[in-house]
């Protein structure tokens, strides 16, 4: 019996695999752990039509981040940050931080995509990496000032 699985089955394949089967085995386990549908044409055109939609969703995700990243590219931040004696802050510089400036310059970016590659604990330029989708990665300045 042809099935199409609709989770990973280990030992079978991957979620969306068209996979033969024997009898049994498909209705006794997959349709039971509702992890694999009957290859009917139906099914198999639903499929085809949810494989459609998310190359679309990529597609359309890849290009907003290169979008993002041509405007926030070679952009300097500037970050206030309380500081003592000497030019040493209170704590580091975080993600958070960054991804706080961000959001008030205009981009949403989600503080796990940022990378700084050096504790933060004075003023100063700095050099923050962003990782807007697994194919766009961009370089941004950060300028640490004292908050007055």
């Amino acid at each position: 019996m042809k099935v199409i699985l609709l989770k990973d089955v280990k030992g079978l394949g991957k979620a969306d695999d068209i996979k033969e089967v024997q009898d049994g085995y498909a209705r006794n386990f997959l349709f039971k752990q509702n992890l694999a549908l009957e290859a009917t044409p139906a099914n198999l055109n639903s499929i085809k039509n949810k494989k459609g939609a998310e190359a679309a969703r990529t597609a359309r995700e890849l290009a907003e981040a290169r979008d993002i990243g041509a405007r926030l590219s070679g952009q300097t931040i500037q970050l206030a940050m309380k500081t003592g004696e000497a030019g040493r802050l209170y704590g580091a510089v975080t993600a958070m931080d960054v991804a706080a400036a961000l959001d008030k310059a205009g981009f949403k970016i989600d503080k796990r995509g940022i990378t700084l590659h050096q504790a933060i604990k004075s003023l100063g330029r700095y050099e923050a990496e962003i990782k807007l989708h697994h194919e766009v990665t961009v370089k941004i300045g950060l300028e640490v000032v004292a908050l007055h």
